[in-house]
């Protein structure tokens, strides 16, 4: 799969905040640095592109890609088919006119999804009226439909076989109207790239928040809309009440329009949507509603993480209230204005259209093998988790809902122990009474070197006198072993903070005994004393190197 969630690693702080809002499982993976920083990366293979991620992260460390760019190259190549998701007028209401003639003047077609919705609907109401499934979950939703394809593929039978709002739109325009050029799709969503991929019908993913970037970095201005009705001279039909697609609900409320007695439940938002997936994948067919709509933004595609959209919930709302007001009042049918009346634009549907030319197949992701509790024992004990109470301590602070979670996805390599705080706590609390030994060692050998210090800085002075050429290393190690042990003396406690300068003293002061070991040797009784300084200060540094990086 195309990497569309992009990680910055150096804006990485190895917070999990990504983790703990991700409904992929298996979408990130931790991994621990040379320096001991924790970054967590995508796998695009399981991220579902639902852009929660990139929403979440303060510190700028995610981001995701579409196909701006190339879409926009691809625009002076011939002549191309832009289709537009109704959500551009909640989230441009005041210039998403200037927005379609920009494309228009380009040499574009220009189509309105809106009117795809609506076969959406039509193609909807009739499977469920032939009894083709006993039950249906939406898919107009591409992060839904990759997530299910990828984490619960049970629901595949569920799943709508109709295609979403835009591809029927593709499809109608393709089959129908026998425009074959190469198509843009203006949209909300992040995730709808994979739909494309998947069904090889569009080429170019455009979301609303990079094209406006496009239009900033290149100058190009937009006027605006003065004119506040949703009437629009697009290329095809305009859609009717398939307009309020984006809203919450909207697909829902749309079949109620036409049959009111259907059972439907919806569900929205990322921390809502997909547990009631799961669940759903427990429950027998007796007990699932007829329809369940779902969509993984909260409040729908309107505020999509491809929107860029700084519109309150309210202010999305009321253009959508609006948009169905208007899309009302043009709707026509033959048995006059109440839910359930036959629908005239549905009747032209029955004539001209086949509902087999927009419907799809899915494909199944390969699962993940799970482990067994012998290897998930093993992988609780690198945690340092050893009881069932620590094994259940879900502090979530991993990013994960459960230990056992964390304990999965390190067996499956997306995580490491040492990201775990109970491990970090443990290990924190073994390297405390490490540098609590080290403390004590360093205190013995200034008690040592002070003892000594007289008897050596004499047998210094013999080297002196009998070999001139060493006056001066005998002086360096002199002031170095003085340095040594007036810091020894007066550091209170090693820590992390004054290891460095610790570790240099005592390396520059080892070096120094070592160049005048063969002198020291040959011309004072301190050989063995000096010897033995060696070992001491050169265990002292391997014991601090042991922990300075917590390895």
């Amino acid at each position: 799969m195309k990497e569309l969630i992009i990680v910055k690693p150096e804006k990485c702080v190895g917070c999990n905040a990504c983790v703990r809002v991700c409904p992929a499982s298996e979408a990130n993976i931790t991994k621990r640095l040379d320096n001991g920083n924790f970054v967590t990366t995508v796998n695009p293979d399981k991220c579902i592109a639902c852009g929660e991620c990139v929403r979440t992260c303060t510190h700028g460390a995610r981001d995701y890609v579409d196909d701006t760019e190339e879409a926009m190259a691809a625009l002076h190549t011939g002549k191309i088919n832009v289709i537009v998701a109704p959500a551009i007028k909640s989230v441009f209401p005041d210039n998403w006119k200037s927005v379609l003639d920009w494309f228009k003047k380009q040499g574009c077609r220009v189509f309105d999804v809106s009117f795809g919705a609506d076969i959406c609907t039509w193609a909807h109401l009739r499977i469920l009226q032939q009894k083709v499934l006993e039950n249906v979950i939406t898919q107009p939703c591409a992060a839904i439909v990759k997530y299910i394809e990828t984490y619960q593929p049970t629901l595949l039978q569920d799943l709508s076989p109709i295609h979403s709002p835009m591809l029927c739109e593709v499809v109608y325009i393709k089959k129908y109207l026998r425009f074959t050029q190469p198509i843009i799709a203006l949209s909300p969503c992040v995730a709808k790239k994979n739909e494309f991929m998947e069904t090889g019908l569009v080429e170019y993913n455009v979301t609303f928040k990079k094209l406006m970037e496009y239009f900033e970095r290149n100058g190009i201005k937009l006027t605006r809309d003065y004119n506040e009705s949703f009437k629009y001279d697009f290329d095809g039909e305009q859609g009717i009440v398939g307009g309020i697609y984006p809203r919450a609900g909207g697909l829902r409320d749309n079949l109620w329009l036409h049959d009111p007695e259907l059972d439907i439940t919806n569900s929205e938002g990322v921390h809502k949507v997909y547990p009631e997936l799961d669940l759903m994948a427990s429950l027998t067919q007796n007990v699932k509603p007829t329809v369940f709509d779902v969509l993984s933004c909260e409040f729908g595609c309107n505020v999509g993480p491809g929107t860029g959209s700084t519109k309150t919930f309210f202010e999305v709302m009321k253009t959508m209230r609006n948009v169905e007001m208007e899309a009302k009042s043009r709707r026509k049918t033959s048995g006059g204005f109440f839910r359930g009346a036959e629908d005239k634009q549905f009747s032209r549907f029955d004539n001209e259209l086949n509902i087999a030319d927009f419907q799809r197949t899915y494909a199944v992701a390969m699962q993940v093998k799970m482990p067994t509790m012998e290897e998930l024992d093993t992988v609780f004990n690198s945690m340092c988790k050893f009881t069932e109470a620590e094994r259940n301590y879900n502090c979530h602070a991993c990013g994960y809902r459960s230990c056992k979670d964390m304990a999965m996805a390190i067996y499956r390599g997306l995580n490491v122990p040492e990201n775990c705080i109970v491990h970090a706590k443990a290990m924190l609390a073994a390297h405390n009474s490490e540098l609590t030994n080290i403390t004590m060692q360093c205190r013995k050998l200034s008690e040592s070197m002070s003892v000594n210090m007289d008897s050596i800085l004499k047998d210094m002075n013999i080297i002196r006198n009998v070999n001139g050429s060493t006056d001066e290393k005998v002086d360096n190690v002199a002031k170095l072993l003085s340095n040594a042990i007036a810091y020894c003396e007066n550091v209170e406690e090693i820590s992390f903070d004054n290891m460095p300068t610790f570790i240099k003293i005592l390396s520059t002061t080892k070096e120094a005994f070592e160049k005048l070991h063969d002198s020291i040797r040959v011309s004072t009784e301190s050989t063995l004393s000096v010897d033995n300084y060696i070992k001491e200060i050169d265990e002292l540094i391997k014991s601090i190197n042991s922990i300075l990086w917590f390895e």
